[in-house]
């Protein structure tokens, strides 16, 4: 029996949801990634050019600071990893989670939520980056998914 963990950055509330539920279904811890500033609606004004959010997603090497709380991975097999689809990739602070740990010999499972984009870049974009930390196929999360839709979701993962 793995030890899980669903870690998640969320924006607006819509992936906190998900994750939430994802935690229950999967029998999992559950773990909020917080950047050190909170974002604000500016912030997250995608048609402004000059907001937080477009700045960091036009520099591939930016890296959000995260409140590194109590979280210690080393007890966990399995990480559900969730985040908003920004941009059609995960938002960069994603990255600065990935860094800020050691995954070595865990399984990680992106999840995403969008409003039209599918999480096949994300994934894609992860593995490139990140090709020593072992990734399960993906899943978006769009919507509330059912209890009954997040378990087999989990159950077909084999983990």
């Amino acid at each position: 029996m793995s030890k899980k963990l669903v870690a998640y950055f969320s924006a607006s509330g819509v992936t906190e949801a998900v994750a939430k539920g994802l935690a229950e279904c999967a029998d999992a811890d559950l773990y909020q990634i917080r950047p050190e500033v909170p974002y604000t609606s500016a912030d997250l004004d995608w048609m402004d050019k000059k907001s937080r959010s477009s700045v960091e997603m036009n520099d591939p090497s930016s890296r959000p600071e995260i409140f590194k709380g109590d979280l210690d991975i080393s007890g966990y097999d399995v990480i559900f990893l969730g985040f908003p689809v920004w941009w059609y990739v995960a938002p960069t602070i994603i990255n600065t989670f990935l860094e800020a740990y050691d995954f070595t010999g865990k399984t990680l499972v992106p999840f995403a939520t969008s409003g039209s984009s599918g999480i096949e870049n994300c994934e894609k974009k992860l593995q490139q980056q990140y090709p020593s930390i072992n990734w399960k196929p993906g899943k978006l999360l769009n919507g509330r998914p059912s209890k009954e839709a997040l378990a087999a979701w989990t159950d077909s993962l084999d983990l």
